[in-house]
């Protein structure tokens, strides 16, 4: 491999023209990379100026990548105004119990955001607003432990169609879905196929248009690196890529802000974050990998249900 670094954002290619040689230069490095190792990869990606943490599994496909994209860069410059602008990073935390009844209802007790702006890498701004319960205003002793959440911080707190609508107030600044390009992510489907769904049905408000197509970076993840589903939970994932975990376990803004440390990896290490889950009907459904690349709405204040 002897490619100059250049500077760039992730691409993919437009072509779907296989026959191509620069295919077979792809392929014939690729066999190269699987033969190297770990020291050999780190040292390569080091002249690259690339991240050197993470497992081994994980340093080829990042090195993969990087030596793919400066080909199909070479054989036709990619227009890098197709993607996202921003991501907005969601991770609730909801009352619970021990063990989980299966007649609890669970109600989103804190709601951040983690905004990451796609074309520099960083998280460039944070909501956090915490909300208090109504069906079971009192806390678990367990819920308390487990989230660090107090019974004083919730009593304290709006509701939830409050909350919501400072949410999409607090978006709205930031002209996501007007004059920006955004989508959602989550880490695995709760977030919003269970814990916002059942949250509206509960504050009797329709679930909101913004939130309705999402990435679940667990699904993003395995795909990319190639592990099974039972290595893409939040600690592992950045144990693999070769991070720690920053800050307190179950904080939600917490949380979100380590999710979004992994986007940023995903995202230097080549992997387009798409859209690959959604509500319909009141239904989890998969997105397919095809599908058209859409922002997510304008956000708007959902309609009370009657």
């Amino acid at each position: 491999i002897n490619e100059q670094e250049t500077k760039g954002k992730n691409s993919t290619a437009s072509s779907n023209d296989f026959s191509d040689p620069v295919y077979k230069e792809i392929a014939m490095t690729n066999g190269y990379i699987n033969r190297m190792t770990r020291d050999e990869l780190r040292s390569k990606l080091e002249e690259f100026k690339l991240e050197t943490r993470g497992v081994k599994d994980v340093l080829k496909k990042r090195l993969k990548n990087y030596y793919k994209k400066q080909k199909l860069m070479q054989k036709e410059p990619i227009n890098g105004d197709s993607y996202y602008d921003y991501i907005c990073v969601v991770d609730f935390e909801a009352t619970c119990e021990e063990g989980n009844p299966p007649e609890f209802i669970h109600e989103i007790i804190e709601f951040p955001v983690v905004l990451l702006n796609t074309h520099t890498l960083e998280i460039e701004d944070t909501f956090q607003q915490y909300v208090k319960p109504e069906i079971n205003p009192k806390l678990s002793n367990f819920c308390i432990s487990l989230t660090g959440i107090t019974q004083d911080i919730v009593d304290k707190a709006d509701t939830f169609p409050q909350v919501l609508q400072n949410v999409i107030e607090w978006m709205r600044q930031r002209e996501l879905g007007t004059k920006y390009s955004y989508s959602m992510l989550t880490d695995g489907s709760w977030d919003m196929s269970k814990f916002l769904n059942i949250q509206c049905r509960t504050s009797r408000i329709k679930y909101p248009s913004f939130a309705k197509k999402w990435i679940n970076i667990r699904k993003s993840y395995g795909n990319f690196y190639k592990v099974p589903r039972n290595q893409t939970k939040l600690t592992i994932m950045l144990e693999k890529l070769g991070m720690d975990y920053d800050g307190r376990p179950h904080s939600g803004l917490d949380d979100s802000k380590n999710i979004a440390r992994i986007a940023i990896r995903m995202l230097q290490d080549g992997c387009e974050l798409r859209v690959n889950e959604r509500m319909h009907a009141g239904q989890l459904m998969t997105v397919s990998s095809s599908a058209p690349l859409e922002g997510a709405p304008a956000p708007q204040m959902p309609r009370y249900r009657n």
